[in-house]
Formats: C-alpha cells, structure tokens, sequence
C-alpha cells in the first residue's frame, strides 16, 4: 500500500495532502500542474481548454438511439469542432447543449476513481457542466469532457482557462482488473479534444 488508506470493502475519498502525496508517487497526473490555489480540502479544480464541440442545424427529424447508422451521423454530420483563443469566449446560448474539456491532462492509477463536478457558483447561473459523465475510471489517460448545458434565461460567456469544475478521488476496495485504458473499445482513451459519442462503436449483443 503507499499509503494507509483503504480499509477492506470501503471506498476512502482522498484529502488534499493524500491527493499530493498520489501525484508525488505519479498514481495521480495532473498536466500541467495548477497552482496551490486551485486545490481545495479534497478536491482540485480544473479549467476549461478553447476546444469545444456544437451542434450543427441539420436536416435530421430525429435520432434514433438504438440504430447505429443514426449514431454514426452525430459525430459525422450532427457536431462540428469549435476552437477559440485565449482571448475569444464561447457563448452558449439557453437550451444549448456542447461538448467542451479540461485544459488539464488527467492520468489516475488502476485502484483510484476520479469524480468530476461542476461549480455551485456557475450552477446557480444556470450552468451544467455534466449530465451523466460524473465519474473517471480507474486507469484513466487523458483530457475530461464537459457536456456543458444552460439551463438558465441567459446566453453563458465561456472563456479559455476559467475554472470550471474539480475533480476528487477515491480509493477502490482493491485494484480493478480492468483500467480504461485496457478495455476492449475504450472509446474515449487518451482523447485529445472532446469526441462526440462513439456509442455506434459498441458491438451489438445478438
């Protein structure tokens, strides 16, 4: 054990010196580092990169989730990549959906899981920073995406480099046998921009 967390059968939220000593034995990666300030009692906040993906207006009446030619089409014809600079802002407008990511570069060890949640602050604006993509799986490598949605009366300005959300490990009651990164069609391993869904890569059951 590198340290005297885990008791049998329990999960352990990680403390701010535990998450510190994690990253010391590279169990926890965090690229690039943020500063002390972003780090809070068990939690480290992470910002938001200027990559984003939209959806476009399209000529489809509908998306059938159980047909994999209808989902093949989001990530080829529904959604188109957005990149903005530094001193742009994207404006996500009430009711709108997009994927964003985390300027950061997360990598975890096989026997941690990572909790990804949004802002109070931005929340009471309306803000949602995820709908259902709440947890990081043991062995994960690479940038967190947002499924960003505003749920309030005004457009949201979002800028490049805003702290947007924070991230909080825990220990597994024992290492998992199967990391992300191992898995047979981890879809989204060592992703590098916020992928639309690849839910069509998904092997039917006969």
């Amino acid at each position: 054990m590198p340290y005297d967390l885990k008791l049998e059968g329990f999960r352990v939220r990680l403390s701010d010196q535990d998450i510190l000593k994690a990253m010391d034995q590279g169990r926890i990666t965090i690229d690039p580092l943020p500063p002390q300030h972003c780090f809070g009692s068990f939690s480290v906040d992470v910002s938001l990169s200027g990559v984003f993906q939209t959806f476009r207006h399209v000529r489809f009446p509908f998306l059938d989730l159980s047909d994999q030619e209808s989902l093949y089409s989001v990530s080829e014809e529904c959604m188109e990549k957005v990149e903005i600079s530094e001193k742009e802002q994207f404006f996500l407008h009430p009711g709108e959906f997009a994927l964003g990511m985390t300027r950061e570069r997360i990598k975890i060890a096989d026997d941690l899981v990572g909790w990804l949640d949004g802002r109070s602050s931005l929340a009471r604006v309306g803000l949602m920073v995820h709908i259902t993509a709440h947890s990081i799986d043991p062995g994960w490598d690479g940038h967190i995406t947002f499924e960003f949605f505003n749920a309030g009366r005004l457009p949201l300005a979002l800028n490049p480099g805003l702290r947007i959300g924070a991230i909080s490990f825990e220990t597994l009651s024992s290492k998992t046998t199967r990391p992300y990164g191992h898995k047979q069609g981890a879809k989204y391993f060592q992703q590098e921009s916020p992928l639309s869904s690849r839910i069509y890569q998904e092997k039917r059951k006969p």
